[in-house]
């Protein structure tokens, strides 16, 4: 035993604080099985003389851990016995002897069974002591709430585990495999003199997006499922504001009595990727945001504007309710594959176009881009634009927001028709010809 092992188990500040919070995991623990005809090991009195224990097995043995493992083995074997005992006989799971599920005050349906949370959470006050004097005071502090938490909230994560719609998990998996997987992996170095874009920077430029995109659908999904189709449309907006248009568009076509609110929210949503631009410029090349924010902002605040008068004027009486468009999922793998490969594309495309024809062949590609994707040709700007005029760079994102929302106003007037769409359509070319005229008047300085 070192001097400076003996010094941190007699620290009574550690000390304290673990005897606090294995009494206090000991609690839960007890609340938690408080519903169980037979009380399993550990509890307000075990958990804290199994931290001790632990404690002292580790402070015996600080470099090799050979106590501490021994002590593990040990009351491995003594849970072991109790949970094949307590899976080999059928024990009643209420007071009265019975064995059918019981109400709690809240009339829920409660029935504590033979899981394995009793030997988990024996083992995890055991750790709790090796952990407390080792570790920052918040590591135990943390570990200790997250425990609670999770034995507080069983009924609570049962019922969203029941309620999560089919394929919500792999959609997280596949947000997890973008940001915490591949980005990690790819080089920072560029692999091609076409571009000076590297591999992990396209990959960001997808994590960016993919973030923000998942973020929407989240929220729209889960925390505002039945507000209405304005916030289906402005959530909507953040992830693809294209894809949107032509949803609502579809929709109002064969509406009659919510033809004002679709109208306005197709025009929300091209409102709202105004501020998705802004955002995702931001992140990387706060200069160019800077640029940008007052013509973005002011597009958003017209557009918002707009919305609003297509969605009160011509309204009689109450409008009626709708419901909302549910979304879709934003993370599949195979758009993502296609966000990169649009980005190396427009990467070098906007290298050659900024040699061969200098600022008129980047505004050119940027009203190509429009019809496409707007993200990647933005982000291209904002990852590149140190070696670009920064007024060019802004320019250039205007217009090909401009062109974007051109090629919605179509959508819009094929998609609903004339007699529907008109409206809306008309309010996109505007905002399209208010981007236009943005763009000359940063482009001149005016």
């Amino acid at each position: 035993m070192t001097v400076e092992t003996i010094t941190a188990v007699f620290n009574l500040e550690r000390l304290a604080a673990l005897l606090a919070l294995s009494f206090f995991f000991g609690l839960a623990f007890e609340e938690y099985f408080a519903a169980s005809h037979i009380k399993p090991p550990g509890g307000v009195r075990t958990f804290p003389l199994l931290a001790l224990i632990g404690t002292l097995l580790y402070a015996l043995d600080p470099d090799h851990k050979s106590l501490v493992i021994v002590g593990l083995l040990v009351l491995g074997a003594w849970l072991a016995v109790y949970y094949r005992a307590r899976l080999s006989h059928s024990h009643p799971v209420n007071d009265d002897g019975s064995n059918t599920p019981r109400e709690t005050e809240r009339g829920e349906t409660e029935r504590i069974d033979a899981g394995i949370m009793a030997p988990v959470c024996n083992i995890v006050a055991f750790l709790l002591g090796p952990i407390t004097i080792t570790t920052p005071l918040w590591v135990p502090v943390g570990i200790s709430v997250f425990a609670v938490l999770l034995i507080s909230a069983r009924q609570t994560l049962h019922r969203f585990a029941a309620t999560l719609p089919e394929g919500e998990t792999v959609t997280l998996a596949k947000f997890l495999i973008i940001i915490g997987v591949i980005l990690p992996l790819l080089p920072d170095t560029p692999v091609t003199t076409l571009t000076d874009i590297t591999p992990y920077q396209v990959w960001l430029a997808v994590v960016a997006v993919s973030t923000l995109s998942y973020a929407s659908y989240l929220v729209q999904r889960f925390f505002a499922p039945h507000h209405g189709v304005a916030i289906s449309a402005a959530l909507g907006g953040l992830y693809s504001s294209t894809a949107t248009t032509m949803i609502l568009s579809r929709r109002a076509r064969y509406s009659f009595q919510d033809t004002h609110v679709l109208q306005s929210s197709i025009v929300l949503a091209t409102s709202v990727m105004f501020l998705r631009i802004l955002v995702v410029v931001a992140v990387f090349n706060l200069q160019l945001a800077t640029a940008l924010s007052v013509p973005l902002l002011s597009l958003c605040a017209i557009g918002l504007a707009t919305s609003y008068a297509l969605s009160h004027i011509g309204t009689v009486g109450n409008p009626a309710k709708t419901e909302p468009t549910p979304p879709k999922n934003p993370l599949e793998v195979t758009t993502a594959l296609t966000f990169a490969t649009l980005f190396i594309v427009l990467s070098v495309a906007v290298a050659w176009a900024k040699v061969r024809f200098g600022e008129e062949g980047l505004f050119a590609l940027g009203a190509l881009a429009g019809v496409t994707d707007v993200d990647p040709f933005v982000l291209n700007l904002a990852q590149g634009a140190g070696s670009l005029d920064l007024n060019a760079a802004a320019a250039a994102i205007l217009i090909a927001a401009s062109s974007n929302n051109v090629l919605k106003a179509s959508y819009t007037l094929g998609l609903a028709g004339p007699r529907i769409g008109l409206k809306p359509a008309l309010a996109l070319f505007s905002l399209a010809s208010l981007g236009l005229l943005t763009a000359f008047m940063v482009l001149h300085r005016i």
